[in-house]
């Protein structure tokens, strides 16, 4: 027999710790101010099948969202691809302020935080339709036009550029 044979066993608590429902992931002091005026927005509807075992929107699909709000801005700018020039994203920060349940209906905002030779920063922000003030999440990702062929960057086509300075 060993010493930890007859040593008392070792008791552990645990405590179960939840925040309020209405407390940010992030508190609100961290949250950067509005962008500016949106380049789009786009209206997103929560699905079922978008929740996770918590009953809320699982985090990846946080980039979906973004993606179609992505998708369907550029759907409305004429030109912004080609056989010879197509955006690939190349960085995604997402921050995440709160977590979204169903049902809801959001908006994705996207605006223009930096226009480079080949790339664009696109700050976005997936707020409440109903609440604007209501922060999902905010952020930012860089997507940069390259040749298909080649996988080299290439100049950002002026159908984007134009885009961005109209909604400055």
């Amino acid at each position: 027999m060993s010493p930890s044979d007859t040593a008392p066993a070792k008791r552990t608590r645990t405590r179960k710790i939840e925040a309020p429902e209405s407390a940010s992931i992030i508190p609100e002091a961290e949250a950067p101010p509005a962008p500016p005026r949106p380049l789009f927005v786009a209206p997103i509807s929560v699905r079922w099948r978008d929740l996770d075992a918590f009953n809320h929107v699982n985090n990846a699909n946080y980039l979906t969202y973004l993606e179609e709000a992505r998708l369907h801005w550029l759907q409305h700018v004429p030109g912004w691809f080609d056989e010879h020039s197509m955006p690939v994203l190349a960085a995604s920060e997402i921050n995440y302020r709160r977590p979204i349940e169903w049902p809801a209906q959001l908006q994705v905002e996207l605006s223009c935080e930096r226009l480079g030779n080949s790339s664009i920063t696109l700050a976005h922000r997936i707020i409440n339709a109903d609440d604007h003030a209501c922060l999902y999440s905010d952020g930012r990702v860089v997507m940069v036009w390259m040749n298909p062929t080649t996988g080299k960057p290439v100049m950002l086509p002026q159908a984007i550029r134009d885009a961005a300075d109209a909604a400055a």
